[in-house]
């Protein structure tokens, strides 16, 4: 009889600690792209899509994700151009095509969640600045804007969450010494400190402001918001400033109003200012990009339109002549799954 009691409660127990253990979720996606810049030549500076006049690859991205009780891990790889060279530096701090670059990773972090309120995370993140992500899947518009492209891609190091309300939310860490590195300098560590105010009053408008300091990463002051105004219509805006010794960095904003036409189609503008400081050129860009977003289950196909003027002749024109304008159009195919 107590044998059998003791099976029993092992039998409950075991189903217990199974019920407490999500299954593995995957996700991820794979991307590729038609570019043609209308000066016959890859001509704006900004992430991804770089290549002219090619049907080329982006990336293929794949995410796991399990949660065991009040533990939970994210892993998430990537192959190909915007997930490996373009994105994640090789070990010597340098991005390189034709080098030894080997390293994929996008996100690799465990998170233990204390209470319903308060958690702990560390490892290598996406950032938690700025309003575009690396994967084409997180962005309506495929190319990418000069905020994104000058911005942090990843951090890694240690955060805490707490929930104060349920509207309003804090986040700080401790992270590297500088942006998307995976090691820091061993005389420097944990040297940049990193802080987040959430703040959703409803369903529909979100609002992040978001800081890091370092003695090598500099200063960025970010704030990002996305108002769903109504069923068809969202407008994103994304706001930084970003200095570093010797006036190195920039100041800019972006806008990003989307219509849904249909479920299955609408139109998207990303407007932007973007201005770098004097150490760092002292160049100012406006730039729009217009694009359409087709979907067809896990198919997103991106027909853009990209217009960008600057302050200075940092383009060329189709007789290679320094100019300061640029467009291009493009089309990205995008999967998700």
């Amino acid at each position: 009889m107590k044998k059998g009691l003791i099976l029993i409660a092992l039998v409950f127990a075991a189903n217990a600690s199974f019920a407490q253990s999500s299954p593995l979720e995957i996700s991820g996606s794979g991307d590729l792209y038609y570019k043609y810049d209308f000066s016959k030549t890859a001509n704006i500076p900004t992430s991804f899509a770089s290549d002219q006049n090619s049907v080329s690859l982006g990336m293929i991205d794949i995410a796991l994700k399990k949660t065991t009780g009040k533990a939970s891990f994210v892993g998430e790889i990537s192959f190909g151009p915007r997930g490996q060279f373009q994105s994640i530096l090789n070990s010597d701090g340098t991005y390189d095509e034709l080098g030894a670059n080997s390293f994929h990773i996008q996100n690799l972090y465990a998170t233990y969640a204390a209470t319903d309120k308060l958690s702990f995370t560390a490892g290598f993140m996406g950032t938690f600045i700025g309003y575009e992500v690396i994967s084409p899947l997180g962005n309506y518009n495929y190319s990418t804007s000069y905020l994104f492209t000058n911005g942090p891609f990843q951090n890694a190091g240690v955060k805490v969450n707490y929930a104060i309300s349920d509207k309003v939310g804090i986040m700080v860490g401790a992270f590297n010494d500088a942006w998307n590195a995976y090691t820091a300098d061993s005389l420097k560590g944990l040297n940049a400190v990193g802080a987040q105010l959430s703040f959703t009053p409803t369903d529909k408008i979100s609002a992040y402001l978001n800081f890091m300091d370092g003695s090598v990463s500099g200063t960025i002051v970010d704030l990002t918001a996305s108002f769903q105004v109504s069923d068809k219509f969202k407008l994103g805006l994304n706001a930084a400033d970003f200095s570093n010794e010797g006036d190195v960095g920039y100041t800019g904003a972006a806008l990003y109003p989307s219509y849904a036409i249909t479920e299955n189609f609408g139109l998207g503008l990303r407007g932007e200012y973007f201005d770098y400081k004097e150490g760092s050129g002292d160049t100012s860009f406006t730039a729009f990009t217009l694009s359409a977003n087709l979907k067809a289950g896990g198919l997103t196909i991106i027909p853009e339109l990209r217009l960008d003027n600057a302050s200075d002749e940092v383009f060329v024109d189709s007789d290679l002549l320094a100019t300061k304008n640029a467009a291009q159009f493009a089309v990205g195919v995008v999967y998700g799954f």
